[in-house]
């Protein structure tokens, strides 16, 4: 039995025609390291990454971890990762050559993903799939309402404390690509998880197509190996491990011709009339 075609198609030459060979480069080529640092367990960190740089994400030697990415345009913090509609123009789960596209009115890509060592990991026997859109950041009003406790270390208040430095608050925190996350949808069409199948070494790397703000939680339930909630729940503390970070300047030469996507040119008013 086949499946319908992807509702959403890209004409040639638009912005969903992705240049492979550019980003192609742009993973290959020259460049010099900016920053690194490492997020602790059960934390998060926000950092910048100007235009035209590479950023990566990667599993450290003490192994695999969930890690909870957010995005916005740094000057402006109305435009950040939309996950519905990269779900939508991507798919819903991310690799190579995908982008991650931000909230309207300005419906832009964020960022270009160059480099996902994960790649080949495809779907597996029971449909699961890794770097996921489908699901949301873990919180601990949901935690309140499944285990009847306070936890105060989940992806969404540990992105709360990453952002407020910047000047932002809990209300700037959206739903999240969770990097090295590994899921799906079961045969009632409900969520699932699965341990992570990262490795020490394994990254997951993109281009900042605009000044951007990154923050990112190492997820509390570690590698999802242990379950969070329901009978066999317990703390996943032993399987909880940091995520490395590192910030790379493309050499120039690399973005010749290349330059930060526009807002679509819709001018309208929505119908409405003055």
């Amino acid at each position: 039995m086949g499946f319908p075609p992807a509702a959403y198609q890209p004409r040639p030459g638009s912005v969903l025609d992705v240049d492979r060979g550019f980003y192609d480069r742009i993973a290959a080529g020259a460049r010099e390291l900016v920053t690194r640092f490492v997020v602790p367990i059960r934390s998060g960190r926000a950092w910048e990454v100007p235009a035209g740089h590479v950023c990566r994400i990667l599993i450290t030697p003490d192994g695999p971890q969930v890690g909870d990415l957010n995005v916005w345009n740094r000057h402006n913090p109305r435009e950040r990762l939309w996950a519905a509609r990269t779900r939508q123009l991507q798919s819903a789960h991310v690799t190579r050559y995908d982008r991650l596209w931000s909230t309207l009115p300005y419906l832009r890509p964020l960022v270009t993903i160059t480099n996902d060592t994960l790649e080949s990991y495809g779907v597996d026997s029971e449909g699961g799939r890794v770097h996921d859109l489908l699901g949301s950041r873990c919180d601990p009003y949901v935690n309140r309402i499944l285990s009847d406790e306070d936890f105060d270390f989940h992806c969404h208040s540990n992105l709360v404390r990453a952002v407020l430095p910047f000047g932002l608050t809990e209300f700037d925190v959206h739903d999240v690509l969770n990097v090295f996350q590994c899921t799906g949808l079961n045969s009632q069409d409900k969520y699932f998880m699965k341990a992570c199948p990262a490795r020490p070494g394994d990254f997951f790397e993109f281009f900042a197509e605009q000044d951007i703000l990154c923050a990112l939680s190492t997820c509390p339930g570690g590698d999802l190996s242990i379950p969070l909630w329901g009978p066999q729940a317990r703390d996943p503390l032993e399987v909880c491990r940091p995520l490395a970070v590192e910030v790379w300047r493309v050499d120039t030469e690399l973005l010749e011709g290349w330059r930060p996507p526009e807002v679509p040119a819709y001018r309208g008013m929505h119908g409405l009339k003055l």
